[in-house]
């Protein structure tokens, strides 16, 4: 045979192999990772979401929690839930693309169309106004919803944030090839799950680094779903467009009123805390920033109780929030997880795993 004949008979017949594994393994991913909410459609698509109501006379007005890249409602859901359940109304949320939540043409990549949908579902389920608690890449959807939906913001929580232009712009190589057109959606529907199958540990490690990723967390959480090619690419374009939406969205951060504490890491090795965290709190009138030493980019696992007495601090509660960060300092000062991760030396690191 030619020997080009045969290598692209060889090609030909590695793609299709990939492909059909990565269709053998979005089903299995699906049949371990069921949906455990509702579904409404919401702007043009059918969405995902845990609404949590409260007790009588609950002490916390209700709560919208926004994932991060490469997540879905489950990451803040298990961690936060029971620390308050029946104290505050809650609404976990797979965003569009992500989890089990479709795409729509009124709800697509940018954080500001993501956060009227949150505000159309909001109306939906009978919700006036709520506190906003996002985290990484939630954060963006944060400022968007704080911006363009005031009237329904009782006030915000940001955790680990992404909202800033960062020096060079860049995100990890993968993201940017999905958004290719035909390359990228070859890519997806070949490569992106057993690579990430086989990276998704390692990945992880990272994002909870210095500190212990949960035993249970990728599986309990559902990561895998992500590398559903769909989901894949949704998320791939979150990401390579966020750049670009903070340039423009950026400077308007200091028309947000509503109260704000951002908590961040001084290890976090996804996102530059130095650039989004403090740029937040320079930018909103008021914000408070909840500093912990020995932290990476997952406060909402690591530090659970310090979220809470963010939110509870935004409703307007007295809480010492800087008190409540030296108790996590010392929960924590030992952790040395993760050691092999770098720390964010180079914008190439900038959102990259999640």
């Amino acid at each position: 045979m030619n020997p080009i004949y045969a290598a692209v008979a060889f090609l030909l017949a590695l793609v299709f192999t990939l492909a059909g594994v990565t269709r053998a393994g979005s089903w299995l991913i699906e049949r371990r990772n069921p949906p455990i909410g509702d579904f409404a459609d919401i702007n043009g698509a059918r969405i995902h979401y845990v609404h949590v109501p409260a007790r009588e006379n609950a002490e916390l007005p209700p709560i919208v929690f926004i994932h991060g890249a490469s997540a879905n409602l489950r990451d803040q859901m298990l961690p936060l839930r029971p620390l308050l359940e029946g104290r505050a109304e809650m609404l976990f949320f797979d965003r569009p693309g992500a989890g089990w939540s479709a795409r729509g043409p009124g709800n697509n990549e940018t954080p500001s169309a993501q956060a009227s949908t949150i505000a159309a579902l909001m109306d939906h389920l009978g919700i006036r106004k709520a506190i906003i608690a996002g985290h990484s890449f939630g954060g963006s959807v944060t400022t968007a919803f704080g911006r363009e939906h005031p009237d329904k913001t009782l006030g915000l929580v940001f955790m680990a944030p992404a909202t800033h232009p960062w020096p060079g712009g860049a995100t990890a190589w993968y993201y940017n090839l999905t958004t290719i057109p035909i390359v990228g959606r070859l890519f997806s529907e070949t490569l992106t799950y057993p690579s990430g199958t086989l990276q998704m540990n390692a990945a992880t490690a990272c994002v909870f680094a210095p500190n212990k990723v949960p035993d249970f967390y990728v599986a309990e959480v559902a990561i895998p779903l992500v590398l559903r090619p769909n989901a894949f690419r949704a998320n791939a374009t979150d990401v390579a467009g966020l750049y670009r939406y903070t340039l423009d969205a950026a400077p308007h951060y200091r028309d947000i009123k509503a109260p704000t504490v951002v908590i961040s890491g001084d290890r976090d090795k996804v996102v530059y805390a130095t650039i989004h965290s403090v740029g937040l709190v320079r930018d909103i009138a008021g914000a408070e920033l909840v500093w912990v030493r020995n932290l990476g980019h997952k406060p909402d696992w690591i530090a659970p109780d310090l979220v809470v007495g963010a939110i509870e601090k935004v409703a307007g509660r007295a809480v010492d929030l800087q008190a409540m960060a030296k108790a996590v300092e010392i929960r924590i000062a030992g952790d040395t997880y993760g050691a092999k991760c770098a720390d964010i030396t180079a914008p190439e690191a900038e959102l990259a795993p999640i």
